[in-house]
């Protein structure tokens, strides 16, 4: 087989690690679910094999409910190809449909920029009379 036509390495340990991230699970939360033989140290190694014992996969895909499959055979390389050819040279845009977005963002930016400057009128104004009666306040004594 020449390098071109040889099959990806599946990193196996990665996809666990990917997948387990994906699902918002700490390390030494899967160590937990995985028994008291784990710990987070042994689950950052596990993360670092390419291959993993079928035993283990199926333990680690029964704890986070993804099939074995998955962690066997993902691979980003092609995953990350496959999306860049699907949306290539604008692909996307030819759907037949426009997209169309309601808000102007430049509008939202002068809204905002008016408001803040609203509040920070009627906050001037506010210290001036608060000045003023506090002048007041100090003529009569």
């Amino acid at each position: 087989m020449t390098q071109n036509t040889m099959p990806p390495k599946i990193h196996e340990g990665r996809n666990i690690k990917r997948f387990r991230e994906m699902l918002g699970i700490k390390q030494d939360a899967l160590a937990a679910d995985l028994g008291d033989d784990w710990n987070q140290q042994k689950i950052s190694l596990l993360e670092q094999k390419e291959t993993i014992d079928a035993p283990l996969l199926q333990q680690i895909s029964s704890v986070l409910k993804i099939p074995v499959e998955a962690f066997q055979n993902f691979d980003e390389e092609q995953a990350v190809n496959i999306i860049s050819n699907t949306f290539d040279n604008g692909a996307f845009l030819n759907t037949g449909h426009t997209p169309t977005f309601n808000i102007n963002p430049i509008e939202e930016l002068r809204k905002l920029h008016e408001e803040k400057i609203t509040l920070y009128e009627r906050m001037l104004k506010e210290k001036d009379e608060m000045m003023t009666r506090l002048e007041k306040l100090i003529e009569k004594q």
